[in-house]
Formats: structure tokens, sequence, C-alpha cells
């Protein structure tokens, strides 16, 4: 069958996929969109996480047919910039976990940032106060990591949340 849907802004169509095929699988292999990782395929880890139709879930649980005409934010959206091939900033939650050293082995770390971003625009976008260390768990309690112990993906949160605040203000 045939899919079309809106991937970081961007109409695409993917040909030949099968009615068991995951969206994951096609954002990676049919539109090379590597970001979203693949690790449990149960909708546990968090690691496949995306926005689909402005909502976080799990890439790894939804049908690929299920994205006909919806809008999809991988990872690689959260980038700042336009366009495919023009030059594309790291996005306020990218920079601060590259900066807090948030980022090990890599393998959450697509999911984490969605899951992130989700959280800043509920809270900061929102204009309420950045969430505290017990929302930020929370928040991310889907998401899991075997290398950072969290307490440097807690750091990077609220470094992120410092920065939208920040910028929100005009400041």
């Amino acid at each position: 069958m045939r899919v079309s849907f809106n991937v970081n802004g961007e109409d695409v169509t993917a040909d030949d996929v099968w009615p068991g095929e995951s969206l994951l699988y096609v954002l990676r292999e049919r539109l090379g969109l590597p970001g979203s990782k693949n690790a449990c395929e149960q909708g546990e880890c968090g690691s496949c996480t995306v926005y689909f139709d402005g909502v976080t879930a799990c890439s790894c649980m939804i049908a690929a047919g299920q994205a006909q005409g919806r809008e999809v934010r991988t990872v690689e959206g959260l980038a700042e910039g336009a366009g495919k091939g023009a030059e594309r900033a790291l996005g306020t939650v990218q920079e601060a976990f590259v900066e807090a050293g948030a980022v090990q082995c890599g393998f959450c770390t697509p999911g984490l940032l969605v899951q992130t971003d989700d959280l800043l625009e509920r809270t900061v976008g929102a204009g309420l106060p950045a969430p505290g260390d017990a929302e930020i768990r929370e928040a991310l309690a889907g998401n899991l990591c075997r290398c950072t112990g969290y307490e440097k993906i807690i750091d990077a949160v609220h470094l992120a949340a410092g920065r939208r605040a920040e910028a929100g203000s005009g400041a």
C-alpha cells in the first residue's frame, strides 16, 4: 500500500508498505530518518518516541497505515532551520543535552529529546513555571536509559527550560 503523510513539515509518500509495518520502520528504512531508535519494539523503552499529530507516541506501536494524512515530527524535526538540505542548528533541548553531558551511548536520546521538548512546550511554552524534578521524572518515566543514571538528563531538562523561559521573555 501507499502511505502519504507529513514528516517534519514535509509531505512524503512511502510505497509498497506492507500492512504490518510500523511507522518506525517507515521513518528509518523507507524515509531515511534514522533518529528514532528501534530498541524494544513493544512501546516500553521510549527510544522511538515521535510526535504523532502533536502528541508523543512510540512509533514502533503505530502501524504505518495509521499515518495516512497525519503529521509526524521526529527528533530530526527538533533542529532549528529550514528544510532538509539547509544548514540546521541544534534546537534548545538538543544543545542542553550535549552541554549537560546527558548523551552517552545515544540510543535513548532521541526519545528523551522529543519527550523533553513536549514537557517544555506544555509548561514553559504555555507560560507556566519551569518543571521541577518530580515533574521531569514523571514526564520522562516512559523513557529508559541504561547509561546515564538520569541525573545529567534532569540537569539538561532544567538547562533547556531556563533557556526557553529566557527566550520567551524576550531576553
